[in-house]
Parts: C-alpha cells; sequence; structure tokens
C-alpha cells in the first residue's frame, strides 16, 4: 500500500473521532418510525418533517432523535430540544 494512502487512512480515522471538526449545513434522510417512514431533514436553518406531529410543535420525536444522534455536528440554532424527559 502506498505510504501516502495509508496517511489518509490515518488521518479518516483521527476526523471520525474528533466529530466537533463537523458541522452540517443540509440533509435529508428517511426515517423508519414505528408506525411509517418520514422524510425528516434541516435546510436553510430549520428542521422538517413529514410526519403529522412536526407541523403543529416545529419539532417531533424523528428530529430530536437526530439531535441526539448528530450532537456536535449540528449549528448551535439546530438544537431545538428543550423538552428532556427523566429517565
Amino acid at each position: 500500500m502506498q505510504s501516502s494512502l495509508i496517511g489518509k487512512i490515518e488521518k479518516a480515522k483521527r476526523y471520525a473521532e474528533e466529530t466537533e471538526r463537523i458541522s452540517f449545513t443540509e440533509f435529508s434522510i428517511k426515517f423508519r418510525g414505528d408506525n411509517d417512514s418520514h422524510t425528516t431533514g434541516y435546510q436553510d436553518g430549520k428542521w422538517h418533517c413529514s410526519c403529522h406531529f412536526f407541523p403543529s410543535w416545529g419539532l417531533c420525536c424523528h428530529t430530536m432523535a437526530l439531535e441526539r444522534i448528530l450532537g456536535n455536528m449540528l449549528p448551535k440554532k439546530a438544537l431545538t430540544s428543550q423538552f428532556e424527559v427523566a429517565p
């Protein structure tokens, strides 16, 4: 294996551990929920989701799950979950 490729592999491993280097600006995913699949994403500084709950509240279990999964890789304004449920 070429040494330049080895260096890139090592750098990729380091970047993968340093998630604070990553910041999503937009994305769209298909979220398979308990009852149906939904298109969920973040674009132009706002969350969106095709589930029935989202239009009334501006958040839903799908967007809150993504906030937890992506954590510090989201811009601060994307972290809208203000409702924490005690364990």
